[in-house]
């Protein structure tokens, strides 16, 4: 996904150890005092890309640790280990790959007050909704992320610093979240991060199942930069069809995308053959303003067509199908994608009993 395909190098034999000592440390130094059980969930995935009619094949498993200590504090981190094997590029036969393990964030979450929660640590930035909701490899029902999903991320999808996050206003008729957070520069190569702050406001009307907000993000190193998001999600009672949306505007380039799904439930039901469909449809366009800076976007106007179907298979399995058309004046593309998905989660060990 796009908190870490982005990465084109294969880290050290150190970077690893570091990397999975923090995982460690956190599930067995951490969690040893909490009095409830951690969790550990995560998934694992096996996804091919078919381009131009080359094929690259992509193992991945992303762990994932929620650790309580007492009744006001969490921990939670999540790690990337994956495997990129692609054809080789001038025209050379055969195959090249490429490793990557790295902790993708590690924070801790206070509970301050119904209202509020203080986070701190390396955490996923809060621009708009992708990074944080559908990032994870078992919960997106594409295998890739929007083009779009990059503005306002920055170059690193993540932020070292503190974030100030909860539920506003909170009534039966609606509820008011509200996110602001700042980040610091770092170098460092598991928690790499760019200066910069933002915030996030969302409305949810429960009646409804609708939820609308908006986004901010100030770069605040090297360039100084606004970015500017806003996003729309809706469902059915049931979650039988969903969509979600979401447009991001930079100086130099702005965009959206748009995605619908329905589960067959009407069929059946959920655990019927026929009800464990999932037709998909995604549409996402981006517009540059200039050519000066890419901002990981294409320098042409482009639109891309995705349509998918999933089968969701007992025991928390899925697979994925897609094919894409992209459309840009540099030249039309086809994409086909196939894979698939297991969701783990179970108790680390038991809890401490009250």
């Amino acid at each position: 996904m796009a908190d870490f395909t982005t990465i084109s190098f294969a880290p050290s034999a150190k970077t690893k150890l570091v990397a999975v000592s923090v995982v460690l440390v956190s599930c067995f130094g951490l969690g040893a005092a909490a009095q409830n059980s951690p969790l550990l969930s995560g998934g694992a995935a096996f996804l091919t890309s078919t381009r131009g009619g080359k094929t690259s094949y992509q193992p991945i498993i992303e762990p994932l640790l929620a650790a309580p200590l007492g009744g006001h504090f969490l921990v939670e981190s999540r790690a990337a280990l994956l495997e990129e094997i692609s054809p080789n590029t001038g025209g050379q036969s055969g195959y090249d790959h490429f490793h990557y393990i790295a902790v993708t964030y590690l924070q801790g979450d206070i509970l301050a007050s119904p209202h509020a929660t203080l986070v701190a640590g390396s955490f996923l930035l809060p621009f708009n909704t992708y990074n944080e909701r559908l990032s994870p490899v078992w919960i997106g029902n594409f295998q890739d992320s929007p083009a779009v999903e990059s503005l306002g991320l920055l170059s690193t999808f993540t932020g070292v610093g503190g974030e100030l996050r909860g539920s506003a206003v909170s009534t039966s008729d609606y509820s008011l979240d509200y996110t602001a957070w700042f980040s610091a520069r770092s170098s460092n190569e598991q928690f790499s991060s760019e200066r910069s702050s933002g915030g996030r406001l969302a409305l949810y009307l429960p009646e409804m199942r609708l939820e609308g907000g908006l986004s901010y993000d100030r770069s605040l190193q090297n360039t100084e930069e606004n970015f500017y998001g806003a996003h729309l999600w809706w469902e059915t009672k049931g979650a039988a069809f969903r969509f979600r949306s979401e447009f991001a505007r930079s100086h130099h380039v702005q965009g959206y995308w748009a995605e619908a799904d329905l589960r067959t439930l009407m069929f059946g039901g959920a655990d019927s053959w026929r009800g464990r469909f999932e037709p998909l449809f995604r549409m996402q366009q981006t517009f540059r303003r200039d050519t000066v800076v890419s901002d990981g976007l294409p320098l042409v106007n482009t639109q891309r067509a995705d349509f998918g179907l999933d089968y969701n298979l007992p025991h928390n399995t899925r697979i994925l199908t897609s094919y894409s058309r992209s459309f840009s004046p540099s030249g039309n593309e086809n994409i086909w994608e196939t894979g698939i998905v297991y969701r783990l989660l179970f108790p680390a060990w038991k809890g401490k009993s009250q």
